[in-house]
């Protein structure tokens, strides 16, 4: 996949188009980079309706090859190194999204498999008659 990163754009788009290839997976942008193996503040979360244009560090514009066998640390660097973005990936667990802090070395498709199938459990469960 390929999204394609431009001035025009918002960041709503960019998450939109990253979560149609990865349905339990999100990307947040924030104003300040966060160190490895910490997660960002959600007082630098930017707002979503923003345009690309207006927060990226980089003059760089052009397509961003996205792979499932990519590291999750990976992706967030290309959008450092490429755009000057400062980007967080988040995996659904429930009803609540964790930043992938602890799972940097996961790839996209193992973040997004685990994600799946934790969710499919926790829907299981929720349908489960209460037998007590």
């Amino acid at each position: 996949m390929e999204i394609l990163i431009s001035d025009h754009k918002t960041l709503a788009d960019i998450k939109n188009e990253f979560n149609a290839l990865f349905p339990h997976l999100k990307l947040e942008f924030y104003e300040k980079k966060h160190s490895g193996g910490h997660g960002s503040d959600e007082k630098y979360q930017y707002d979503s309706r923003l345009k690309i244009g207006t927060v990226k560090k980089k003059p760089h514009s052009g397509h961003l090859k996205i792979l499932g066998s990519m590291k999750t640390k990976a992706l967030e660097q290309s959008f450092q190194d490429l755009y000057g973005l400062n980007v967080q990936l988040f995996r659904l667990s429930g009803h609540i999204w964790l930043q992938s802090t602890s799972t940097d070395e996961w790839t996209l498709s193992e973040q997004e498999l685990h994600s799946a199938e934790k969710n499919t459990t926790l829907s299981y469960e929720k349908d489960l008659p209460d037998w007590d």
